[in-house]
């Protein structure tokens, strides 16, 4: 990726081990956040930072569990605490709170009235797990659900097989987002999720007005559309990460806790520039 002269400075990572580590700004962010330290039994000794680099190491390479570099805490560990925080929903709470304090630097709300919703479909690999064949984009393996603010910050995720149409995915999602965000009631959309059925899908949790941003008549090619160029934008964002090129994952919760981090390193940058 190129910057700006202007702007080029504000991205240097030069002066890390490696570009995927975390400042001490960015750190700082977080270390509150991080699970405390248990009562009982043997005290512990890894370094969480460490911890952290190194699974961002990996989704910024793609490189294998095995072939982690020698300078971070040793595979077995790394590998706990990323199921550990996975399977007790620490990389969710955490993205969740970032994404409130990113809004709040924004000028907006911690709640959002309005979110945008669409799928990317990703190919899996020979690990195996849930996944089906998306007729429409000519791909086998899954699809990654997600529900963003009008700023692009990620509000909700839902990974599954790309065989469930996008109408049928936006249902469970968009009742979990209704749990943690009561107050979002409008929600922009491309023509897949239009009709009635979604609508009649979710009259059991209240009102939704799904706004369709279809594309003009007659226009070929790339085209800039309102409201949806926002998510678009925050996929972009996401595919900076090579582990998310395909879906390398056996289960859905990995899956979806990569995507979490995708997004957990995009809000840690982002948040310790703007302090600066």
């Amino acid at each position: 990726m190129t910057w700006s002269e202007t702007t080029r400075a504000q991205y240097r990572r030069d002066d890390l081990r490696y570009a995927s580590d975390l400042t001490d700004s960015e750190w700082a962010l977080i270390v509150r956040l991080l699970p405390r330290r248990r009562r009982i039994g043997r005290p512990r000794t890894t370094d969480l930072r460490q911890v952290v680099d190194a699974i961002l190491y990996i989704l910024s390479t793609g490189c294998q569990w095995r072939a982690l570099p020698k300078e971070f805490p040793p595979r077995s560990t790394v590998q706990f605490y990323f199921y550990t925080w996975r399977d007790t929903g620490w990389w969710r709470r955490t993205v969740r709170a970032l994404v409130r304090k990113a809004r709040r630097r924004l000028g907006r709300g911690p709640t959002p009235h309005a979110a945008v919703i669409d799928s990317q479909s990703a190919p899996t690999t020979e690990s195996g797990g849930p996944r089906g064949f998306d007729a429409g984009k000519r791909v086998h393996g899954r699809k990654r659900h997600i529900v963003t603010d009008t700023n692009g910050l990620l509000l909700a995720v839902l990974v599954h097989p790309a065989n469930i149409q996008d109408v049928h995915g936006a249902v469970p999602l968009l009742e979990r987002l209704r749990d943690k965000f009561p107050k979002l009631t409008h929600i922009f959309a491309d023509r897949v999720y239009r009709g009635p059925k979604l609508k009649q899908a979710l009259a059991h949790c209240g009102q939704w007005t799904i706004d369709i941003v279809e594309r003009p008549a007659g226009v070929k090619g790339f085209q800039l559309l309102p409201r949806r160029w926002v998510i678009e934008r925050t996929f972009a964002w996401c595919g900076r990460c090579r582990r998310l090129s395909k879906d390398f994952e056996q289960s859905i919760a990995s899956a979806t806790a990569w995507l979490l981090i995708a997004h957990f390193r995009l809000l840690t940058h982002r948040l310790a520039r703007l302090a600066k």
